[in-house]
């Protein structure tokens, strides 16, 4: 998911912005629209939502879509302009959230975000920005922040003490609250995170009492394109993540499909059971009970419609379950 801003970058984040805003509808095309997904109680599923007009528009838009999860923006992902929330912006969201069902709440960190990163000025700034996101994810009660590990670009150790030091930093100052989810990633160029032992490296790194303030998100594309085969091996791929890390490190699921092959070190989201990894995996994975309980949130691609678009992934992988 990790995006270099340019003009093109700038341009199409724009286009898939204004689809994530949720369409006003003639009665005729809401009989149409895919019919809302009916989640079983318990089950935290959901989508990455629009912020759009403030934090507290995306509980509606999650409630839209019928999720019992969603993830968010509380700034500009693409931009380095930070701002802090107050009493006021706090408060709608928090009544937002109670009124769509108290649902989990997961927000993602800014993409330009590089605590790995060994230029002084940008791991300064990252860390400025990281520890603002952490403040905003704790007036507003993010339950979870998923965040990328970054990108070394010189020494790949250093780069992973650079990553820890910086989340230790960052989380100075700042109570218990929102649990920090560190992404797996498809591992192209010197992006960290590509590996459970990666993940597990930086963890282990941090402060003894930081360190259960900190579990992973896992993304399916990004595990499709890092090597870990989930439709051939699903069984081996998880018993490594227990061996390594262990499944209650596990916060978030990341749902997408790849457009991607298998092992290309390529990020690539597709619409669940149309891409590369196709609908077994998710099968299992919806079905199996050690991640039942934990949040999982689509992050497929949203076409001219976001809410029936995710709706449609919503009710697909619901369709999955008790196969």
């Amino acid at each position: 998911m990790a995006v270099r801003k340019t003009a093109a970058t700038t341009s199409a984040t724009a286009t898939v912005k204004r689809s994530l805003v949720p369409k006003k509808r003639s009665a005729e095309e809401l009989d149409a629209l895919e019919p809302l997904p009916r989640i079983p109680a318990g089950m935290r599923l959901g989508a990455h939502v629009s912020s759009s007009g403030g934090t507290f528009e995306a509980p509606p838009r999650a409630t839209a879509i019928g999720a019992t999860a969603f993830q968010l923006f509380t700034k500009q992902a693409n931009q380095w302009a930070e701002r802090e929330v107050d009493a006021d912006e706090a408060a709608r969201f928090r009544d937002a959230c109670a009124a769509a069902g108290d649902p989990v709440v997961i927000s993602h960190d800014s993409y330009l975000i590089n605590l790995a990163s060994p230029d002084p000025a940008l791991r300064a700034r990252s860390i400025a920005s990281f520890a603002a996101e952490l403040r905003r994810c704790r007036a507003l009660g993010v339950h979870y922040l998923v965040s990328h590990p970054g990108n070394f670009m010189d020494d790949h150790d250093a780069g992973l003490a650079r990553n820890a030091a910086g989340i230790a930093e960052a989380f100075a100052g700042i109570d218990d609250g929102t649990v920090l989810c560190l992404e797996s990633t498809a591992g192209q160029g010197t992006v960290l995170g590509r590996s459970f032992e990666e993940l597990a490296a930086i963890i282990a790194m941090l402060p003894a009492d930081l360190q259960p303030r900190v579990g992973v998100c896992l993304d399916t594309a990004h595990l499709w394109a890092a090597g870990y085969d989930l439709v051939g091996d699903y069984d081996g791929v998880i018993d490594a993540l227990d061996r390594t890390l262990g499944v209650a490190r596990v916060r978030v699921w990341h749902l997408n499909d790849s457009k991607a092959p298998f092992a290309s070190r390529k990020d690539r989201h597709e619409l669940i059971g149309e891409g590369t990894i196709g609908a077994s995996a998710f099968t299992r994975l919806m079905n199996d009970a050690r991640f039942a309980h934990v949040p999982k949130v689509l992050e497929t691609p949203k076409g001219d419609d976001a809410e029936t678009s995710d709706r449609r992934m919503l009710n697909r992988l619901l369709s999955y379950l008790g196969s």
